[in-house]
C-alpha cells in the first residue's frame, strides 16, 4: 500500500507543475480571455485619459526635479 501511495504522490508532484505550465502558455487562451477582459476593464477612451494623466504627472515630476536642481546650483 505504501509504494502505491508514493507512486501516486510522485506522479502528482510531476504532473501538476507541468500541467500548469502548459495551461498558462496557451496563446489562444491568453488572447481570447485575458486580452478581452483587459479591454473590458480599460476601454480605449479610458486608456487615453490614463495616458494623459501619466503625462501630466511625468511633467510635474520633471518640473519639480528641475526646480530642485536649480535651487542646489
Amino acid at each position: 500500500m505504501g509504494v502505491k501511495v508514493e507512486v501516486f504522490r510522485m506522479i502528482l508532484y510531476l504532473t501538476f507543475p507541468v500541467a500548469m505550465f502548459w495551461i498558462s502558455n496557451q496563446a489562444e487562451w491568453f488572447e481570447n480571455d485575458v486580452i478581452q477582459h483587459k479591454r473590458e476593464l480599460w476601454p480605449p477612451d479610458k486608456r487615453q485619459e490614463l495616458e494623459e494623466f501619466k503625462e501630466r504627472i511625468r511633467k510635474q515630476r520633471e518640473e519639480k526635479l528641475l526646480r530642485a536642481a536649480q535651487r542646489n546650483s
